[in-house]
């Protein structure tokens, strides 16, 4: 099983939980930040690593320099994070309570999971990352797909991952019939302070 750091909530009866995934060099240390800024004191989160050892800190797939992703890897990474998943149900968390966000690389696998998991979760907030060939991620997306609500926010100044790629791809999976709610952001590949925590306390709290 991928190896993780929960954080309880301060409301020790809470059943909600966040399952954190980060992005590509950085670990479940680098959203230790999180629950403080979230200030949601019913929220659990599971910070958890990617797989991979990748220079000090943690992968969940290769990547070429062109941002063509291994698909053996984002597969295998699918698995564990579906494994993960059913764990935290027998932990008391139910799917319908349990929120993913991912950043980067795990935006990618946020998609993965939002698209395949059978069963519907709380939301998904993908922030700063691409869907892995999205027009044949839709034709292998289950029914549940079109039930989970997505939070997904990109920064017009992104070096790494082109504006204009990842917008069409939303429009596209909006017009397959998506929840989508998209936040277009003046930044770059990072998390826009309290102006982006913003958007994402609304999304869960709605």
């Amino acid at each position: 099983m991928l190896t993780h750091q929960l954080i309880r909530a301060a409301d020790g009866n809470s059943q909600h939980l966040m399952v954190v995934l980060h992005g590509l060099g950085d670990s479940a240390e680098g959203y230790v930040w999180l629950p403080q800024a979230m200030r949601m004191p019913w929220l659990n989160y599971l910070l958890v690593n990617a797989p991979d050892d990748y220079y000090g800190g943690f992968s969940w797939f290769d990547i070429s320099p062109t941002l063509e992703a291994d698909p053996k890897g984002i597969a295998r990474s699918r698995k564990l994070l579906f494994e993960l998943l059913d764990h935290t149900r027998t932990l008391g968390y139910a799917s319908e309570n349990t929120f993913l966000f991912g950043f980067s690389q795990g935006c990618l696998m946020t998609w993965e999971t939002g698209l395949r998991y059978p069963a519907r979760l709380a939301g998904l907030l993908g922030i700063s990352g691409w869907c892995q060939h999205h027009q044949q991620a839709l034709t292998e997306a289950v029914p549940t797909a079109r039930e989970q609500r997505f939070l997904i926010t990109h920064g017009t100044l992104d070096p790494l991952l082109p504006f204009d790629k990842v917008q069409a791809q939303v429009k596209d999976l909006q017009a397959a019939g998506l929840n989508i709610q998209w936040h277009e952001l003046p930044k770059d590949h990072t998390i826009l302070g309290e102006t982006e925590m913003r958007l994402i306390r609304a999304f869960v709290e709605e």
